[in-house]
């Protein structure tokens, strides 16, 4: 089959609008699941049980079903309990939420990483359960938990595509849409697997580099 570079360039403006709502759900829901994801590790490092056994429930429950499932019923089902959102802020919570559960496990590991003589330290300087949280064992979990934190960045890039199921237009269904109209599909696939492979790449390096900034 003959490489058609027109059907490329005819292509490229739905591509960059697919782009930017690719982009922005990442980053949305990236922001939404490491905040949230620390939230659920605090609760589950609660001494009381009531606390910690409903967000272990509701954790393992978002975890152990299937992402597609949850768009779904986020965007279909909640409206019938009168609570509507767009496509792509229903996308962005989705992604958000479930990805919140696996970075739990993530703060979850870098905080018990934490040597124990920091606690004991804390202690000693009689510092508020607040301070110690934020001054000293915070900063240090986190440091430790960026690499694993940064695959999960990459792994919600390859999970937006998803968002085409709720009518998102993110870059694969710009690609559809386009390829169903013009009955080009070679070409606009290979555009956006490009994309997936360069945002990935970019993606590691400046994770990377973050890495070895907070090491030092």
């Amino acid at each position: 089959m003959k490489w058609d570079w027109n059907a490329v360039q005819d292509f490229m403006p739905h591509f960059w609008d697919g782009l930017v709502v690719t982009l922005e759900a990442l980053a949305l829901g990236s922001l939404i699941s490491f905040a949230l994801g620390l939230v659920w590790a605090l609760l589950m490092r609660t001494p009381t049980r009531w606390v910690r056994w409903p967000v272990g429930v509701v954790t393992e429950f978002v975890r152990d079903t299937p992402l597609l499932v949850q768009l779904f019923f986020l965007f279909y089902v909640l409206p019938e309990w009168g609570l509507t959102l767009s496509a792509l802020t229903t996308g962005v919570v989705g992604i958000g939420l479930h990805y919140s559960t696996y970075t739990m496990q993530v703060y979850r590991a870098g905080i018990e990483a934490v040597p124990a003589g920091q606690w004991e330290a804390a202690t000693a300087l009689s510092l508020p359960v607040t301070r110690t949280w934020q001054a000293v064992i915070l900063p240090q979990a986190i440091r430790r938990v960026v690499p694993a934190l940064g695959n999960y960045v990459i792994a919600m890039l390859k999970d937006t595509p998803m968002l085409m199921v709720i009518t998102v237009l993110e870059m694969l269904g710009r690609a559809r849409l386009f390829s169903q109209q013009h009955f080009q599909f070679t070409e606009p696939l290979t555009v956006i697997g490009v994309a997936f492979i360069l945002i990935s790449y970019l993606a590691s390096l400046l994770l990377r580099a973050l890495e070895r900034r907070l090491v030092r």
